[in-house]
């Protein structure tokens, strides 16, 4: 399985793009560009948990109070 499927790119275009960034940025920029990413990506990830388990526990409150 060569393609990225949602995105439909083969490893020739995943390493153009590679490249394409590495000259638009440079290699001391990356490491922080990527840094960056990892927690925009984490903050993401706890804020659908926090919504996940607010929607739980609103829904047991739901049952409880029907009992």
């Amino acid at each position: 399985m060569n393609t990225l499927l949602f995105l439909n790119l083969g490893a020739g275009e995943i390493v153009l793009i590679a490249l394409v960034v590495l000259l638009l940025f440079g290699g001391k920029k990356i490491p922080e560009l990527m840094k960056g990413l990892g927690k925009g990506v984490r903050n993401f990830k706890d804020g659908l948990k926090d919504v996940e388990d607010q929607i739980n526990s609103d829904a047991a409150d739901s049952n409880s109070d029907k009992k």
